[in-house]
């Protein structure tokens, strides 16, 4: 083990701290951070500043260093809270087992030496149709539990590596860069329902305008149609009417006959004209008729697609209530237990306040009282003439008392 020399050491409640660090010629450094009271181990961390290289060296002499001592007790703080989380994750039995089932695809190929791509796209395993399953909520559940972790072991290594908190800046700037990223992808998701609806209206004009082209084209051509048979019949009247007047000229009698049968032709005629006409009123009537129910469908298919629009925004609605109501829960509770630990941090603290006070109080009585019984028993010393303050005889006084 190479020689280390003590650089500091912190002491407190919650036990002793103290900082070692190798020689020059070793050129590693090794802190032993403070232990608890419990007796729990400490933790060793070992940086060789040789790995490193030059472009990492330029840029951690631009960053802002903090005292060792204030590195350590950082470092003290995040160790304790990677080592409770640690625990918790390590304590979830079940959730690792099924964690580990729904990854057994992944296991079994790398298992078998399946080669996997180097460039994985999140994206490519997420089936739309399936978004509720249980899958991709537990993917999203290691996924927040292992980030935190990963955060706080890259700012315990910086902080006891360059003592500064880059790490935990590049976390919390990659988490701010996704709160954004998500919020200009809820934008263009919000301009493309914009534009889709803006489209789907215009779908609909179209459709509308193409349709009363349609009919106005149906009715000029029911209106040539009419004309064509309107023609041909009166030709037919009109060779009719030729035939006629040429058979009365050649033969009489035939023009008796044609005098005779004139009245019941025209009454067939008359009655044959007039059933073509209630023909013709009863396929106006239908045609008008399909109009209007054709017309009535298209309001009902319109209501019935708006209907389907405003349920669809009421649940989006729903949904994001119910999300900013989860969000604010877990804000409360989040709270609530913050308060909790300041305010059994503070119950600490009052406490650690008030045994100093009575130990402070204590050794000021015990000096008093020394002071006191010190001064007076000089002040017997004194009094008495004793031990140093004894008068000393001097000799020819002797001599005299003894003839």
């Amino acid at each position: 083990m190479p020689p280390l020399r003590l650089v500091s050491e912190v002491k407190g409640d919650w036990g002793t701290g103290s900082a070692y660090e190798v020689e020059a010629s070793e050129q590693k450094m090794v802190t032993s951070l403070p232990t608890r009271a419990s007796g729990r181990v400490p933790l060793v961390v070992h940086t060789s500043l040789e790995k490193l290289d030059e472009q990492e060296v330029l840029k951690d002499e631009t960053l802002i260093s903090l005292p060792f001592l204030h590195s350590a007790l950082f470092a003290t703080v995040l160790e304790d809270a990677i080592i409770e989380m640690r625990i918790l994750v390590e304590c979830n039995n079940e959730l690792r087992v099924i964690k580990t089932m729904t990854d057994m695809g992944v296991h079994l190929a790398l298992k078998y030496g399946v080669s996997q791509p180097d460039v994985k796209d999140e994206l490519d395993e997420i089936d739309a149709n399936k978004l509720d399953c249980n899958e991709y909520k537990l993917n999203k559940l290691d996924n927040d539990r292992i980030w935190p972790m990963v955060a706080l072991t890259n700012t315990y290594i910086r902080l006891v590596r360059d003592k500064t908190f880059e790490a935990l800046e590049e976390s919390v700037s990659k988490i701010e860069n996704l709160d954004k990223y998500r919020g200009e992808l809820f934008e263009a998701d919000s301009k493309n329902r914009l534009m889709r609806r803006d489209l789907n209206k215009q779908l609909r004009q179209q459709r509308n305008h193409i349709k009363s082209v349609i009919y106005d084209t149906n009715t000029k051509i029911d209106e040539l149609r009419s004309k064509v048979e309107d023609a041909s019949f009166n030709t037919e009247i009109r060779s009719r009417y030729v035939d006629n007047w040429q058979l009365a000229r050649t033969e009489q009698h035939i023009r008796k006959i044609h005098d005779t049968e004139a009245t019941p032709t025209n009454t067939i005629e008359y009655y044959k004209q007039r059933a073509y006409c209630e023909q013709r009123v009863h396929t106006e009537v239908e045609l008008l008729f399909n109009i209007i129910i054709n017309e009535t469908l298209d309001k009902i298919e319109h209501w019935m697609n708006k209907y389907d629009k405003d349920m669809e925004e009421l649940d989006l609605k729903i949904q994001i209530k119910k999300n900013d109501y989860q969000n604010m829960l877990d804000k409360r509770i989040n709270f609530e237990e913050t308060i909790e630990k300041h305010d059994i941090a503070m119950k600490e603290w009052v406490y650690f306040k008030e045994e100093r006070e009575k130990a402070r109080l204590f050794v000021k009585k015990m000096t008093n009282s020394a002071i006191t019984i010190q001064a007076w028993w000089r002040g017997l010393l004194v009094r008495k003439q004793l031990g140093p303050y004894k008068i000393s005889k001097k000799k020819g006084e002797d001599k005299k008392k003894k003839k």
